[in-house]
Order: structure tokens, then sequence, then C-alpha cells
């Protein structure tokens, strides 16, 4: 046995207590620090051996996607709704029918190294497995979409904390009022993730984040969620709440989980996506998607 099964057979104590989701109520997740020294490969494979949780913070200096994976027959309308709606739904790779690999997950296979997914049949959720081997098909075409934690480190590295983290929760994710463009069978809104940012901040957070256009860039909107359409923030649709501390602000960003929310609204026959905050961790760099 060499060497990375080795250290993903002795799971840490840290991993088992994990295996439910997010890390305990309450805890940094930067108590996990070995998470984060972990190599793509080495985090896939601990994914495929079972470890289930946000990925929020893994493999710290490394790109995360979204997935949508559709029947070849919806793929056309599933790329025409990325082309249109760029900066939710940035596509970073797409793989052929039946491919399972590809160069953004080498010697990685896309239906078991997340650590969990959704299944959906006719928009509605019928499981939420961590392996989609039996739901496999030859004629599946996958889509991986630039994710918002691909800049939490350049977010870090700039003095800003990120909320959900610190707490030990999924980043929360919420459905707006804002429509998608529509593109052939799919319509949806848009979904944005939330982070709370000290006001003094703000602006260093749009500064940093807007040199990733490829992974969603800039928010969307700050200040006030009812704009937004979000009556409560203490109820996301997707993820956990966070507690938003005195001084801080409510700071949107564009959603790869848009796609998904298209694909609940407009109920294609099937589609198999990642769930909400479980991302595929590549290889490539986070500095791979930033402009000067």
């Amino acid at each position: 046995m060499d060497e990375m099964t080795d250290n993903v057979s002795a799971a840490t104590g840290a991993d088992q207590n994990l295996a439910a989701g997010a890390a305990p109520a309450g805890t940094r997740q930067d108590a996990y620090p070995d998470l984060a020294r972990l190599t793509p490969r080495e985090a896939r494979q601990r994914f495929r051996h079972g470890l289930l949780r946000p990925t929020s913070g893994i493999s710290a200096g490394h790109a995360q996607a979204n997935l949508i994976i559709v029947p070849r027959e919806l793929a056309f309308d599933v790329l025409l709704f990325a082309q249109r709606n760029p900066k939710p739904c940035p596509v970073l790779g797409v793989l052929d029918a039946g491919e399972t690999t590809g160069e953004l997950l080498k010697d990685g296979d896309i239906r078991t190294d997340l650590p969990q997914y959704v299944v959906y049949e006719n928009g509605q959720e019928i499981a939420r497995p961590t392996d989609i081997t039996e739901y496999w098909r030859d004629d599946l075409v996958t889509f991986m979409v630039g994710c918002s934690f691909t800049f939490e480190d350049a977010l870090l590295n700039n003095g800003i904390r990120m909320a959900h983290n610190d707490q030990g929760v999924n980043v929360p994710m919420y459905r707006t009022n804002r429509r998608c463009a529509s593109a052939g069978s799919l319509s949806g809104p848009l979904v944005v993730s939330m982070r709370p940012v000290p006001a003094s901040q703000v602006a260093d957070a749009v500064r940093v984040t807007s040199r990733y256009p490829a992974v969603h860039g800039a928010p969307v909107h700050v200040g006030n969620p009812e704009e937004l359409g979000i009556e409560d923030i203490n109820r996301p649709d997707f993820g956990d709440p966070v507690r938003i501390e005195p001084g801080h602000l409510p700071v949107f960003w564009a959603c790869g989980v848009t796609p998904q929310a298209a694909v609940m609204e407009s109920r294609p026959p099937f589609a198999i996506s990642h769930a909400p905050g479980h991302m595929l961790i590549t290889d490539a760099r986070d500095s791979d998607y930033q402009v000067p």
C-alpha cells in the first residue's frame, strides 16, 4: 500500500467526526489543518473512501467546481444556459458523454470523488448518494462550473475571515428574485452564496474577488437581502445559516447552484449535481483563474 493510500486509510479522528457533514457546530474549520494540506488527489481519495463534509478550506490553493450532469440530449441547453448566464455558470470544463475523468481531475473519477451528490428525476430530488456509479449512464455529459470556494484563500490572505468556516457550517445559499436568461428547456432563478464581511473590508472583498471572473468574480449585491427577494437571511435555501456579527454586512456572490435551481424548476427527466457545498476539488490552482 503506497503512502497516500496509507494516509487515506488511516483517516483521522477529525475525519470520522466529520463523516456526517460539516464540522460540529461552533467548531472552527481550521481546527482540521490536515484537510487544508491535502493534495487534490488525496482529498478526492478521502471522499471516495467515505469522508462526507463541505469542501470549503480543503486542499488550499486549488480550484473547486460545481457539477451538473445531464443526458446528451439536454447538454446543449445546459451549455447555452451557461453561455447566457456566465456570472453564476462559468464553465471550467466539460466531460464528453460517458467520460468519467479529465484534465481537471487526473486519475480521478467524477462518479466517486465528491463528498456527496444529488440525483434528480423530473426536477425532484430522489437520492443524495456519496457515489453515483449505480446511476451512471454512457450518455451522461458532465459540466464543471466555477465555484466561489476558489477565491476564499485570496480573501483570507487579505484578512477577510469566512464565517461559515469559523462557525463550522456550510456556506449559506439563497434563491433570489433575479431571473436567469432562459435557454431551451431550462429556466430558473439566480442563486447566491453569502459571506458576512466587515463594512470596512467590503471594498477589499470586491477588489479581491473581481480578479476571479471564472469563479463568479465580484459580488452581485451588498447589504439588504430583501432587495434580492430573500425574506429571512437566517433561512437559506441551501447550506446553513451563519451569524452576522455587529459591524458586518451580508455580501452576496453568484453561485454555481444556479443550474440545480434551473433543474428543479424546469423538471428535466434526469440530472445529477453535487450536493451544495460539496464540490469537486480540481487539480487546477486558484491562481490559474486569477486575472491581473
